[in-house]
């Protein structure tokens, strides 16, 4: 409890805060958490299942499609000229039932309207399953 012994009036509010009961309340939560950290702690020992992060396997219906840096379009290691002929060459598994997945590498350093004009041959065969290949940090 505060004391006032300035020699003001006792109507005038003190601008100070008393932080002992602040203190006092932090102490016994403190107090607390030290006494149940060991009962939460001590649980029911569990094996926990183990994973491992293996690479994705690349299936054979997949189709991979890489733009370079210069724009140049390939279909797995085949260039292809324009899109007119990337649409020929793909409309065979357009067709397929289950639709391969599509993946696309493009180069970090080229333009995105190279890739984006890959992806406009996709739209327009109705192919869906599109992923796009990048490096690992």
């Amino acid at each position: 409890m505060a004391i006032n012994l300035s020699s003001q009036s006792d109507d005038e509010v003190l601008s100070q805060i008393n932080t002992t009961p602040l203190v006092d309340v932090m102490l016994v939560l403190l107090i607390i958490f030290l006494i149940t950290i060991p009962v939460v702690t001590t649980s029911v020992n569990v094996s926990l299942p183990v994973q491992s992060n293996v690479p994705r396997q690349q299936k054979p219906e997949t189709i991979i499609i890489s733009v370079n840096s210069k724009g140049q379009t390939f279909v797995f290691d085949a260039q292809v000229s324009n899109n007119e002929a990337l649409f020929k060459v793909l409309k065979p598994y357009a067709l397929l039932t289950p639709q391969p997945e599509v993946q696309i590498r493009g180069d970090a350093q080229g333009e995105f309207q190279s890739v984006g004009r890959v992806i406009n041959v996709l739209q327009r065969l109705g192919l869906s399953k599109v992923g796009f290949i990048t490096e690992p940090k």
